[in-house]
């Protein structure tokens, strides 16, 4: 068993889905110039996975810390300290849900303008 969490690939795991996994993404999308439709919605799936994933990684971590000798991973994962851990999924999550949204909710908007034309033309 280790000694602290800290020292585990699943907090490595978490800090890379938390930190360079999501900014990585909004890099590279920030550099387009253009972006199609199926790209901004996978870019909203994305982060909801992320976000999901983050939440799995800070369960473990918090199941993990309990069984350590280590004080500073209790400190950190299992005290009320925790829940400001779950800002950055709730962040994500949000975000790529409101892209999702965004996506849907232009594509109903010109659907409903097409069909408006075509039975306006008839």
């Amino acid at each position: 068993m280790e000694n602290t969490v800290f020292s585990e690939l699943k907090f490595w795991l978490m800090m890379l889905t938390s930190f360079v996994l999501p900014f990585g993404l909004y890099s590279v999308l920030m550099m387009k110039r253009a972006i199609s439709r199926q790209t901004t919605l996978m870019l909203g799936f994305a982060l909801v996975a992320i976000a999901g994933l983050d939440v799995y990684f800070l369960r473990m971590l918090a199941a993990a810390a309990k069984l350590t000798p280590s004080l500073a991973d209790d400190t950190v994962f299992v005290s009320e300290v925790s829940l400001a851990l779950y800002i950055l999924p709730v962040m994500f999550g949000g975000i790529g849900v409101n892209i999702i949204s965004h996506v849907l909710v232009k594509h109903l908007d010109e659907a409903n303008e097409r069909f408006r034309n075509e039975h306006l033309e008839k």
